[in-house]
């Protein structure tokens, strides 16, 4: 998966499905996806929170791309996320999670989104290992099911996991001629108390995380399936 800024729960029930979680870093960068921003629920509404970038295009990778720091952005992230959940129950818990990474001071969009994607990892308990295709690989060459299948390889694994979008784009025979059983996973989301405000689906995990407690969180991380 590419690495995305705070990602909806189904990127995580992907996560705790695997042993390892490939971050496809090194390709490139899609404009208004979800690399550096996501939706949070302001008032009962989606509203959309970003991370500037330096010279972002669709032609430049992901992990050749900076932030863009010159204006005061992660203090007025910080004030709309607390504004937007002070009241929600597991505020006093969550909110310095998502202020460390918020604050996280890497330049860089890879090291930046890793960061924060193992400091989630942590939180929700997953032993996951979180690799990189820019630090590891070295097959930037291969092009798509055919890269997927060298990292497969490369990690001596019997199953590779995708999620659902990709059902159209890889063969399950192509992966099974190689060893590999190739699975998709069909996220869950299923509707949760967001106090007086209406429930959105599909924001951030931060949403997530902040009406939800741990006990809750941990089944809906467990509520998807593979097929």
């Amino acid at each position: 998966m590419q690495p995305y800024f705070f990602p909806y729960l189904g990127y995580f029930q992907l996560m705790a499905k695997v042993d390892a979680f490939v971050l496809f870093d090194d390709v490139h960068f899609i404009n208004k996806g979800w690399i550096n921003r996501n939706r949070i629920n302001v008032g009962g509404a989606a509203h959309t929170i970003t991370v500037p970038l330096k010279q972002a295009s669709q032609n430049r990778l992901i992990c050749d791309i900076e932030l863009d720091d010159s204006a005061k952005w992660r203090e007025k992230m910080l004030k709309t996320l607390e504004q937007s959940y002070v009241r929600a129950p597991q505020f006093p818990r969550v909110f310095p999670l998502i202020e460390g990474i918020v604050q996280h001071d890497a330049s860089n969009l890879a090291d930046y989104l890793r960061h924060s994607l193992t400091a989630l990892r942590d939180h929700l308990r997953l032993p996951t290992d979180i690799v990189a295709t820019s630090r590891q690989y070295q097959n930037a060459e291969l092009k798509a099911q055919e890269r997927i299948i060298d990292i497969g390889l490369k990690e001596r694994a019997r199953v590779y996991v995708n999620a659902i979008g990709g059902m159209q784009l890889y063969s399950h025979a192509d992966f099974a001629s190689r060893g590999l059983d190739l699975k998709f996973l069909q996220p869950t989301l299923e509707p949760y108390a967001c106090g007086r405000l209406a429930y959105v689906p599909g924001l951030s995990i931060i949403d997530v995380l902040m009406w939800n407690d741990t006990a809750c969180v941990d089944r809906m991380l467990s509520s998807a399936t593979l097929s």
